[in-house]
């Protein structure tokens, strides 16, 4: 007997979603999970703070990264549904070198891969973020991904290879420091994202 056909979903099964959920379309499959618990979501908010002066300010007199027309300035933004061929996904933070996107995008999305993209692993989120998601980015050309563990307290980042593998650059736990590219011109405690 013939299996029946897979359904691809659409951006209408993304639009659809309840409100309480993120939804993600990878290799043609809808996912949705819940809103980050408040751990998950306090690590997120604590390091996109901690990013967002030095390189997402712009107060435009320091020729800095924090300096809008600086090649090190960024565009962070969080939780943001990018578009990248048939799949969506929603990193818990993105990143554009503003020479990537010097405006942003007028749709209800952004079509361009991201320079940098952080995911927040929680139970719900891990086996997606570990395997297809962190392929996509490979495959789009993301040059950085950090993963943050809030329940093992840890920060893994990786820089994108010619090869299109990734390579393990910083390995940080408890209260080590956070000075890692594309973001080491600042540092931080690691323990700043715990709450």
């Amino acid at each position: 007997m013939a299996q029946p056909a897979h359904k691809y979903a659409t951006y209408q099964d993304v639009l659809d979603a309840p409100p309480n959920m993120v939804a993600e379309i990878i290799a043609g499959s809808l996912y949705t999970h819940p809103r980050p618990a408040p751990p998950h979501a306090w690590a997120s908010s604590r390091l996109g703070g901690a990013l967002d002066s030095p390189f997402n300010g712009g107060n435009g007199d320091s020729g800095g990264p924090d300096d809008p027309n600086s090649p090190d300035s960024w565009r962070i933004v969080f939780e943001p549904e990018i578009h990248l061929g048939d799949d969506i996904v929603v990193p818990d933070l993105g990143g554009w070198r503003r020479t990537t996107m010097p405006q942003l995008p007028t749709t209800a999305y952004f079509p361009t891969a991201p320079d940098w993209a952080c995911e927040v692993l929680s139970p719900s989120t891990r086996q997606l973020d570990l395997g297809p998601k962190r392929n996509i980015y490979a495959r789009e050309g993301v040059s950085y991904l950090w993963l943050v563990d809030p329940d093992t307290q840890t920060l893994e980042a990786f820089h994108l290879q010619e090869t299109g593998q990734w390579l393990l650059i910083a390995s940080l736990s408890e209260n080590d420091t956070v000075s890692v590219p594309p973001f080491d011109a600042i540092s931080f405690p690691l323990a700043k994202l715990w709450p």
